[in-house]
């Protein structure tokens, strides 16, 4: 006979989740300046934890004014909580003023914390037979759990959003004591953020093992004679007082004069307690627009997003075919492509009418379903093109149909990291959905349905019985695979469909409307093209040339083993540091704490000196050259005897493109067998490569935006800016400056773009600090337009937040703000060098974008596949070559409008290292 279903009531820790929220999200705010970030990360927390607790009850507690300590005898004790940012205090009032509004009780009273009266709440359900559910980031409350009431900690981490659950047990597994017992561990070990004294020289460690042994501080100090180790019995011994004292800091009070009524908790049938006129009126006026919608969706009956009864699977063809023909010609479609190791699966379409996946789907009808709406809105589009791809491979009139909310999301926030459908949910959408690893775990498709083969037809219909790898929410609510699959891929497509909009408009409102829709998303599509192409590569060569390496790298192991005398593993850290600076005596060591250092940067110093060291340079040099490039290229060859590597629209804060699987554009050149690895990327036959680099595009930038007429003159004079540079600085005639001036001057002229400092310069030279000062204060009056510029720069993003480059984007600069020196002056390097990298990014990317445009548009067979930084490759069919050449001409030296001409190197050649 089955348990009949409990009622259920959340109990929030109103100032924790608050906390949490504020530190979650970046800095919003409305058109008053009131800032609302925390308060919208509080509401999206909320709502998850409706969605996935379904519960009948809800309450928030609050500490009165300012947190208070529980027991009045300790009200002489100081403590040392960090102040409250003022950016955070002044919404806790409004979320305060937004939850009444919501009929939602606040637990309040004088002289208690938040802590004390959901202890005494959550004992009070548990005795009226309710289960309880605590949502707080604070585990002291852990002390609460039961059987039947959870602890849930949401946690921000690198891969989104989780929720850590703990009932009594998973107390126990975790932490290795009862819930009861970890406030004594929390008396022993102290806590800061808490104010929570602890008794000296017992970390939580000592203290989880004490408690698991005695189970109580009294219990430890019956029995001190057993208690180790003996460090900590002699501090418990003298700090018995102290430890009883932190124990009551650390109890809850389950029996505080507080009580509330189950009639004004209650949350009605759907939550519609909550949707009231007074609470969207205040989101309105905080102009927190997708909560807005929530409300007055939900009002109106009308509620699409979140609700999963929309969420339905589509197998039979002639239903899909249906669907197709319903939702074409709408607006705006959102379109997730599910596929997995290249093999198209389905599709999830989010439209008017809800969300639906189309499992199993082909190519066809995603190119019909396309070409049949007037905007397609994604998430990581790129990689989801080729399913549909028709043959025409997007045509540059097309492209202006798709939008990529993951590369909005970038350009708002550069420095997000990730940019998955469950994080622009949350800063878009307004609203926190289950991650893929909430829903799927970590496996592929193919694993989770635990199935043999490809077709997840079966488990779709149900019919395997399959489960999702992993627990959802709840302790007894696991979805099945199919379940869990269909909300995956229909929150992908109705994520991109919801925040489209807010992307749109932010990105109007931020004036980066026009770098999005002329520079990024025609990016996307020409990322795609290079993606497709790939480079040929030949297999027999590379494994010729790793065979080469192998050679010479077992050449310096037998000569570095017989200049040390002894054999000894080359690739250890602590046994080379040993040979060298111990064994050997060479000087010029650094000693770290496990052993001496055997850093590039170390050895490099002392290499002129040492020849064994200059051939543990070239070793290492050659290793990584051969297991990186030489082995490593090998295993992505594909059947067309070509790479396709992938390349990344949103991974630096700088907007330069970077590359993985494999990463080409990290290539080595500096020495020639590292450019040797050139020779095996060729043409097919009959083409040849066509290689355009630009010249110092960044200092090019420099010149322009600082307007400095004296570095301007040079550029335009058409002499070399490194002599000219050299020839002003250290006052000599240009006919008289020598190599080594001209390289003093050039490692200035790069270090300045970068806010080298004069420690930087002088290692770079082996010159002192006071040279390289010397050096770079007659740079800035030779030039002293860029010092303006620079030190402009570094005001402007204090006083903004952000830098800005001349097409509008932004970088945001919160190490400025830091209270640590050297990272305010890494912050002040970023102000300087943001600008100018991004600017010189933003013109790359435009010079691509028009050569790939045109070298369809005037019907060329030759195709960009490769950009390297400043460099663009060329395929190049032979009878086109002059007309490609004229291409990368005309589109790289005319991508931007500067005061001093943009200009290329251009080769040719029947490899890349011949082109190069």
């Amino acid at each position: 006979m089955s348990e009949e279903k409990r009622d259920k009531i959340i109990l929030i820790d109103g100032h924790s989740i608050m906390n949490r929220a504020f530190y979650g999200l970046p800095l919003l705010s409305n058109s008053e300046g009131l800032h609302t970030n925390a308060v919208l990360g509080f509401l999206n927390i909320l709502f998850r934890v409706l969605d996935e607790e379904k519960p009948q009850y809800l309450a928030v507690a609050f500490d009165l004014s300012k947190p208070t300590f529980r027991h009045k005898m300790f009200k002489d004790y100081k403590g040392t909580r960090h102040p409250m940012p003022d950016e955070l205090r002044e919404q806790i009032p409004v979320i305060k003023e937004l939850l009444s509004a919501m009929n939602v009780p606040l637990m309040m009273l004088e002289g208690y914390e938040a802590d004390d009266l959901i202890g005494t709440v959550s004992l009070s359900m548990e005795e009226k037979g309710l289960d309880v559910r605590i949502i707080s980031g604070d585990r002291d409350l852990l002390q609460l759990a039961s059987d039947t009431t959870m602890i849930r900690i949401p946690k921000t981490r690198k891969t989104g959003n989780e929720v850590e659950n703990y009932f009594a047990a998973d107390v126990k597994d975790k932490y290795l004591v009862t819930p009861s017992e970890f406030v004594h561990v929390k008396a022993l070990m102290g806590d800061a953020s808490d104010n929570i004294p602890g008794v000296p020289g017992i970390g939580e460690k000592t203290a989880t093992k004490i408690i698991a042994q005695f189970h109580s501080i009294e219990g430890a100090h019956d029995h001190l004679d057993q208690v180790t180790p003996n460090k900590a019995r002699l501090s418990l011994q003298d700090n018995w007082e102290q430890a009883q004292f932190s124990y009551q800091l650390a109890l809850i009070d389950r029996h505080a004069p507080f009580e509330i009524s189950l009639d004004d908790a209650g949350l009605g049938q759907d939550n519609s307690s909550l949707y009231t006129e007074q609470a969207l009126n205040l989101l309105k006026k905080l102009e927190l627009r997708q909560m807005v919608r929530r409300f007055t969706e939900h009002m109106m009956e009308n509620e699409v997003a979140g609700t999963s009864s929309l969420y339905r699977l589509i197998s039979d063809p002639a239903s899909e075919d249906e669907f197709i023909r319903q939702v074409q010609g709408e607006d705006r479609i959102g379109l997730f492509v599910l596929a997995e190791e290249g093999k198209l699966l389905g599709a999830a379409v989010t439209a008017r009418g809800g969300s639906a996946l189309l499992m199993p789907v082909s190519k066809e009808q995603l190119v019909r379903l396309a070409d049949g709406n007037e905007k397609i809105c994604g998430i990581h589009l790129k990689e989801q093109l080729s399913y549909m791809d028709d043959g025409k491979s997007f045509p540059e009139e097309d492209q202006g149909r798709y939008f990529d909310c993951a590369i909005g999301a970038y350009l708002l926030n550069p420095l997000a990291g990730a940019y998955e459908y469950d994080g622009i949910s949350s800063v878009y959408a307004g609203r926190i959905v289950q991650t893929r690893e909430e829903l799927l775990g970590k496996k592929s498709l193919r694993e989770i349905a635990g199935l043999a083969t490809d077709d997840l037809t079966l488990i779709m219909s149900g019919d395997s019985g399959g489960k999702a790898a992993r627990k959802q929410t709840g302790p007894e609510d696991k979805e099945s695979a199919a379940a869990a699959i269909l909300r995956f891929a229909c929150l992908n497509s109705e994520t991109a469909v919801l925040a489209q909009k807010p992307i749109e408009d932010k990105l109007k409102e931020e004036g980066m409307d026009s770098l999005f829709a002329d520079v990024e998303m025609p990016m996307v599509f020409t990322l795609y093209h290079m993606q497709q192409e790939g480079i040929l590569v030949r297999g027999d060569e590379l494994k010729k040339f790793s065979e080469t390496l192998a050679g010479r790298i077992g050449e310096l192991e037998q000569k570095i083993y017989q200049e040390a005398g002894q054999k000894f593993n080359i690739n250890s850290p602590r046994q080379l540091g040993t040979v060298l600076f111990e064994d050997m005596q060479i000087r010029g060591g650094k000693k770290t704490k496990t052993g001496y250092s055997t850093s590039a940067d170390v050895l490099e110093k002392i290499a002129p000196f040492y020849p064994i060291v200059q051939d543990i340079l070239e070793y290492r040099q050659l290793t990584k050259l051969k297991s990186t490039y030489a082995d490593g290229l090998s295993s992505y060859i594909g059947e067309d005897g070509r790479i396709h590597g992938k390349f990344n629209q949103t991974v630096t804060a700088t907007g330069r493109i970077s590359s993985a699987d494999p990463n080409l554009q990290n290539i080595p050149v500096r020495t020639e067998l590292g450019a040797q690895l050139r020779k095996v990327f060729v043409p097919r036959d009959g083409w040849v490569f066509v290689d355009a680099d630009y010249s110092q595009i960044e200092l090019r930038v420099l010149a322009s935006a600082s307007d400095d007429q004296n570095l301007i003159d040079a550029y335009n004079s058409a002499e070399d800016i490194h002599a000219i540079t050299a020839s002003k600085v250290f006052h000599v005639p240009l006919d008289q400056v020598t190599p080594q001036l001209r390289r003093n001057a050039k490692a200035v002229n790069f270090g300045i773009v970068y806010g080298i400092s004069s420690f930087g310069l002088s290692q770079g030279l082996s010159i002192s600090a006071g040279e390289a000062q010397e050096y770079i204060n007659q740079y800035f009056e030779t030039y002293p337009g860029i010092k303006a510029f620079l030190d402009g720069c570094i005001e402007s993003a204090k006083t903004r937040g952000y830098s800005v480059t001349m097409f509008g984007r932004k970088r945001p600069v919160p190490e400025l703000k830091e209270k640590n020196f050297m990272r305010r002056k890494f912050g002040e390097r970023v102000a300087m060098n943001a600008p100018i990298q991004g600017t010189a990014a933003d013109i790359i990317k435009i010079a691509m974008v028009g050569t790939d445009r045109r070298l369809r548009r005037e019907g060329l067979r030759s195709r960009l596949i490769l950009q390297i930084h400043d460099e663009l490759l060329v395929e190049t069919a032979e009878e086109e070559l002059e007309q490609v050449k004229k291409i990368l001409r005309e589109e790289m030296e005319g991508a931007a409008s500067l005061k001093v001409r943009l200009e290329i190197d251009m080769k040719s050649g029947s490899s890349w290292y011949e082109a190069h």
